[in-house]
């Protein structure tokens, strides 16, 4: 457990929370990714808009979980394709009426936030990427122009960095780090 070391005290699912990049082969039940998306569909949006959507696969779904990892880059498949679920996270960029959402993107980081603390309440671990084709998972989950494909996750059971090569064993051991507080909050404007 790589637990955070914070300059303020934050809830302990905001402490335990981190991205590895090593999973167990451990399985995740059907019934707990339900409670994990049903985290994320509680989560705050512009005008109850709930733009966010989800695409999965687990692992032992060999077509569809494989069509998911031909969308990752290459830096991200010899890690992530041994989580026990891959999540593609997209946003509806527009209401119904056809005009754009401005805060799409914004509403599902929120539901992406509270999938993520409540896999951590449940002993699972996501790792997002950015790394991936979007073009290439807009073809291949044939989704309409009006979703973006925003982020992937690997979900699943953090395993041991050992099992990792390098560069990724490295990254895995490496002690986490955020900017301080001084560095991101500012009082009445941004500093000159």
């Amino acid at each position: 457990m790589k637990t955070a070391v914070t300059q303020y005290p934050v809830h302990e699912l905001i402490s335990q929370r981190w991205s590895p990049r090593s999973f167990t082969s451990q399985p995740v039940a059907s019934e707990t990714l339900n409670q994990v998306f049903e985290a994320a569909s509680w989560a705050a949006s512009a005008m109850n808009e709930q733009p966010w959507r989800y695409i999965y696969a687990h692992r032992s779904d060999a077509e569809a979980f494989q069509k998911m990892v031909d969308c990752l880059m290459p830096g991200n498949q010899p890690w992530a394709k041994n989580a026990a679920v891959l999540v593609l996270a997209l946003t509806k960029t527009h209401y119904d009426n056809g005009t754009p959402n401005g805060a799409a993107l914004h509403d599902l980081g929120l539901a992406n936030g509270n999938l993520i603390l409540e896999a951590t309440a449940l002993g699972l671990h996501g790792h997002f990427m950015g790394g991936f084709d979007r073009a290439k998972a807009q073809e291949a989950f044939h989704l309409p122009e009006v979703l973006q494909p925003a982020v992937m996750i690997a979900l699943g059971y953090a395993g041991e960095a050992e099992q990792l090569e390098e560069p990724f064993r490295s990254r895995e051991l490496a002690a986490r780090s955020r900017k301080p507080v001084a560095e991101i909050a500012f009082h009445g404007q941004l500093p000159e």
